[in-house]
């Protein structure tokens, strides 16, 4: 099985489903690249070249390079989604939600609810996340957590190049609208990803090692340390933490704990930025904590 990183990975589920339906369309700020210039086109394919290539395959009438304005490109892909196509609408850095959260947080993820179900909205959002390339406060933050609160919307965070070629495939054939984070650091890593087009499946726990998944492994160890880029307060990891208390309480023989960045905007200078991120070392030191405590 060849290897490929997560970005040929992405690259491949979005030509593969580009030529197996013909409804689905890529749109976003440089999808194609060289629009309105005298530059050659599909020269840049996306701030980190993920959609490269398919604008030479596709054409523009199906990889649309829209204005620098997040609010219109997911306005647009929501009506699209709703009207018989499936579009994969990028959002350049998740940083920038703020500015199309309404077509988002209150259209797209409530309009099967609001229309009795008898409206789909087959819409993937494209969209960067995570620190650790000095990009700044506006650039380098982890806000998934902030989908996964939206009723109707679904949020994927692929951790491999395998994972990521069929949460997208999936996420493409879904009905409903899903957030797919990609983290900026990790386009370059490489694994085995089949050719053939593949899809995983949402909400199935993937067992990668002996352990079991949460609740079962509390159950067995009575600990936990959830790792968690984004900021620690309403975040995934006090989700977790409050999943474990509720659920597993007396199963615990030490205290949740939790590895996050701090409550604090990402900074820019490196230095203070490697501070920023859980660590290594961070990580491990909790688990020494929770492994040697007695209560």
């Amino acid at each position: 099985m060849p290897q490929k990183s997560i970005r040929q990975a992405l690259n491949e589920a979005l030509a593969q489903e580009m030529r197996r339906d013909p409804t689905v369309v890529v749109i976003g700020e440089d999808v194609a690249g060289g629009a309105a210039t005298e530059g050659q086109r599909d020269a840049y394919g996306g701030v980190l070249g993920v959609t490269k290539g398919l604008f030479a395959e596709f054409g523009e009438a199906r990889v649309i390079d829209t204005p620098i304005t997040e609010s219109a490109i997911m306005g647009a892909a929501a009506g699209a989604a709703v009207t018989g196509l499936r579009p994969v609408a990028e959002l350049m850095f998740s940083d920038f939600f703020g500015v199309c959260f309404d077509q988002i947080f209150n259209q797209a993820a409530k309009f099967r609810y609001m229309f009795g179900g008898k409206a789909k909205t087959p819409l993937v959002i494209r969209t960067m996340i995570g620190a650790g390339r000095s990009a700044a406060a506006q650039h380098s933050q982890s806000p998934y957590h902030i989908f996964t609160s939206v009723p109707g919307l679904k949020c994927v965070v692929p951790s491999n190049a395998y994972d990521a070629k069929g949460l997208l495939i999936q996420a493409i054939r879904d009905d409903d609208p899903v957030i797919f984070c990609e983290h900026k650091l990790m386009y370059d890593l490489r694994t085995e990803v089949p050719d053939e087009p593949y899809s995983i499946p949402f909400g199935e726990a993937n067992i990668v090692r002996d352990g079991d998944t949460i609740l079962e492994s509390v159950e067995r160890t009575g600990r936990i340390v959830v790792v968690d880029e984004a900021t620690p307060r309403c975040s995934i990891a006090t989700d977790i933490a409050a999943l474990v208390a509720d659920k597993a309480f007396a199963a615990l023989k030490a205290p949740v704990r939790r590895v996050t960045a701090p409550h604090t905007p990402v900074p820019f200078a490196p230095v203070l930025e490697k501070l920023y991120i859980p660590s290594p070392e961070r990580i491990a030191a909790a688990v020494r904590e929770v492994r040697g405590y007695v209560g």
